[in-house]
């Protein structure tokens, strides 16, 4: 039976016309990837051009494959007939020990064409081939007591609430069950999951953005991975909003602008994989329709967003043993389950999906704001939405009308602007507070006062 060809080049095929240095870092990169097949004598559009080969011709080729590769990359060949011309197939499988190397330089295939390897990546390589990461691996720059073996305390606690039979032992013995220890010395997971103090290590940087160069808030995280956690995701329930819906039913509900349990399902991830080696930061940017989540290090290999939005992947976690206690905490339910409940979460929620993009070295998630519409009638059937400043300003209005500096000293707040525009301006809008000398809006004199529709709703906030 004719040997059939394959179409095209792709992740696991690759033509050339002739044997040379390139040659070699292909299959150096097949090794690296999925393994392949190298057809000698073939164009790169197909065509088949054939090769002249002598009786040594095919044992030279592999004795340089050898010689220049480490670990040595030794390929299989077979020479075939094709159209009446020679072709020689060079073939590798996937190597067992990674990274294979050309020459001292790191290749990996993806679809039809090699890429060389950063340093994280070659790295990343390495570590997975012996199951391992880079977070299990011994401190070598922080001791034992850089941590705080009361937050060691607190993460038993936390298991214990998620485990039939309860952690008995000391928070030392823990550490060493976990392997955050191991001969005395702590790992990187462990100073990352409970330094005792703060570390540039595990920074992130957290904005508040009117637009995409005017900051009107901001702060630092630099602390252990737990604390971060509640960190980003205090900053970001201080800047978006919560609104009060009033139905006919006995107790008003709460909606945030976003899913938050789907948000700190994107923020635990980003934290989990993110490349603490890396010396980019971490950054949060809330936006007034969006926020922007960034974290150092890509994709796994062989992972696309495609894939991702899929579920067609098997979960790899850059650093497997933050994940491990992540998931004892019972912060993660299932590695690689939560790309999809975030999707769902935004679909139930009523609000776009969110993006999934490769940049600058790291990843980042965008999810969006979608305001929905307020309606001015307030029945036994109709839904009402306010935010949580107007709810906060309808329920501490004095019974005698105020000036606005009355209410800012009320409200404990000192920035007229965002007093105005967040408090003030929709109350008087939604028709919750009236003022007293309507027809002067600037008026020295003026005050402000409920509206009997504002009365009505202080009674069905309080229910």
């Amino acid at each position: 039976m004719p040997y059939k060809l394959p179409s095209a080049e792709s992740e696991t095929v690759e033509f050339k016309n002739g044997f040379d240095r390139e040659t070699i870092e292909t299959l150096v990169a097949f090794a690296n990837t999925k393994g392949g097949k190298v057809f000698i004598g073939i164009s790169d559009n197909g065509k088949v051009a054939g090769i002249q080969l002598n009786k040594e011709t095919i044992q030279t080729w592999i004795n340089q494959a050898k010689q220049l590769t480490s670990h040595a990359v030794i390929p299989d060949a077979e020479a075939i007939s094709l159209k009446g011309k020679q072709v020689v197939i060079l073939s590798v499988p996937e190597s067992p020990i990674k990274p294979v190397a050309c020459k001292g330089r790191y290749y990996k295939r993806i679809k039809n064409a090699n890429h060389q390897l950063s340093v994280s990546e070659v790295v990343n390589m390495h570590l997975r081939t012996f199951n391992s990461s880079w977070d299990f691996h011994i401190d070598e720059y922080h001791t034992e007591k850089e941590i705080s073996l009361d937050k060691v305390q607190n993460f038993i606690e936390r298991v214990n609430l998620n485990k039939e039979m309860s952690i008995m032992d000391d928070p030392l013995t823990v550490l060493q069950k976990f392997e955050l220890m191991r001969e005395g010395k702590i790992t990187y997971a462990c100073f990352l999951l409970f330094m005792s103090g703060q570390s540039g290590i595990s920074t992130i940087e957290l904005g508040r953005f009117q637009t995409d160069i005017i900051i009107k808030d901001g702060a630092t995280l630099k602390a252990d991975l737990f604390s971060e956690v509640d960190g980003v995701m205090n900053f970001i329930k201080k800047h978006i909003n919560k609104a009060y819906i009033i139905t006919g039913r006995p107790q008003r509900e709460e909606r945030w602008d976003y899913p938050l349990d789907a948000i700190r399902e994107i923020v635990i991830n980003a934290i989990i994989h993110r490349d603490y080696r890396s010396t980019q930061d971490s950054v949060v940017k809330v936006f007034d329709d969006k926020i922007e989540i960034f974290n150092p290090g890509g994709l796994p290999s062989g992972i696309t967003i495609e894939k991702l939005l899929k579920g067609k992947y098997i979960s790899d976690a850059r650093n497997k043993k933050v994940a491990e206690v992540f998931k004892a905490a019972g912060l993660i339910e299932k590695y690689g389950s939560g790309i999809k409940r975030i999707l769902n979460a935004f679909k139930e929620y009523g609000l776009p999906p969110p993006d999934f993009e490769e940049m600058s070295g790291g990843f980042m998630v965008t999810v969006y704001k979608k305001t929905p519409p307020v309606t001015e009638q307030v029945t036994e059937q109709v839904t009402e939405q306010v935010t949580e400043q107007v709810a906060r300003l309808v329920a501490l209005f004095p019974e005698t009308a105020s000036s606005t500096g009355e209410l800012m000293n009320l409200l404990a707040l000192m920035h007229r602007p965002s007093f105005l525009y967040t408090y003030l301006q929709p109350a008087l809008d939604s028709g919750y507070i009236e003022r007293t000398i309507p027809d002067k809006p600037q008026s020295r004199l003026q005050r402000y006062r409920l509206t009997q529709k504002g009365k009505e709703f202080l009674v069905r906030l309080k229910k």
